[in-house]
């Protein structure tokens, strides 16, 4: 308890991203390739039905272009996704400065408590800590805030990723130079590789500390998505591959309006 609520949060954060990033990715009940029967869902069978319709119904506008309705239905929903994202990127941006300008109080408070490592000194501490953080206007537990898009986009996502896996239709079509049926190496390294540097974008304006604090998040994501796709169908890849460009794109170009908003407002 003596040490940062930022930073007890901060930690605990990194967990919850980790173990939604996990379950987007592996699933639960509806870990099966099986085709989907209309008459028998349940579950999350529910939110994944509705999903193999649209891809089959916009792919049947694109003469049976499975690849063309994937990645417009993946640019959809993360059009629908940007106002949270944004949201959550200027809400990151504003703790940030505020924890900037607390960082000196915060040192000087670490400092004379440095040596004290009883009870009544460390309940003394976390009282002067939660002061200083209401003297900022900064509610530090609203640092879990951060998750709400996560939770928002995970079923959504989820959705969407097993519909890909099963609808048998995909499967035997090709796109561009692959078969989104069978597992493609070079579109499994362009996912791998734009879901890396969506990453190193995401980092701008950090400091180096931060930076060296999320690399290990940095390499988890593409690592997990290469593992993957390496052994599933080149759909799959393809949906990674679409989302994750507009994410890198997104957030370059959020971050650099942000930041040239501040910069006139300062």
């Amino acid at each position: 308890m003596g040490q940062s609520v930022f930073t007890f949060i901060n930690r605990h954060k990194k967990l919850m991203l980790l173990s939604l990033l996990v379950l987007t990715l592996s699933g639960c009940s509806a870990a099966t390739n099986e085709p989907l029967n209309p008459d028998q869902l349940n579950g999350i069978e529910y939110l994944i039905y509705p999903f193999t319709l649209l891809i089959k119904s916009i792919a049947n506008v694109f003469n049976d272009n499975y690849g063309i309705s994937i990645i417009l239905i993946t640019l959809i929903i993360r059009l629908l996704l940007l106002p949270f994202m944004v949201k959550q990127m200027k809400s990151s941006m504003d703790m940030k400065e505020k924890m900037d300008q607390m960082k000196p109080d915060l040192d000087a408070l670490k400092e004379k408590y440095k040596d004290k490592k009883d009870q009544e000194s460390m309940q003394a501490q976390q009282k002067e800590m939660m002061e200083l953080y209401q003297k900022h206007g900064t509610n530090p537990f609203a640092m879990f805030g951060g998750c709400l898009p996560l939770l928002i986009q995970m079923p959504i996502l989820l959705g969407f990723y097993y519909a890909i896996r099963r609808t048998p239709e995909i499967a035997t079509h090709d796109f561009l130079w692959f078969s989104l049926g069978q597992t493609d190496i070079a579109l499994t390294l362009i996912a791998v590789v734009i879901y890396y540097f969506q990453f190193k974008v995401s980092q701008m304006g950090m400091d180096e500390k931060q930076k060296k604090q999320m690399a290990f998040m940095g390499l988890l994501s593409p690592i997990m998505i290469g593992v993957i796709s390496i052994s599933s169908p080149a759909a799959l890849p393809l949906y990674w591959a679409t989302g994750g460009l507009f994410l890198m794109l997104q957030t370059w170009l959020t971050k650099k309006i942000l930041y040239a908003k501040k910069e006139i407002s300062s």
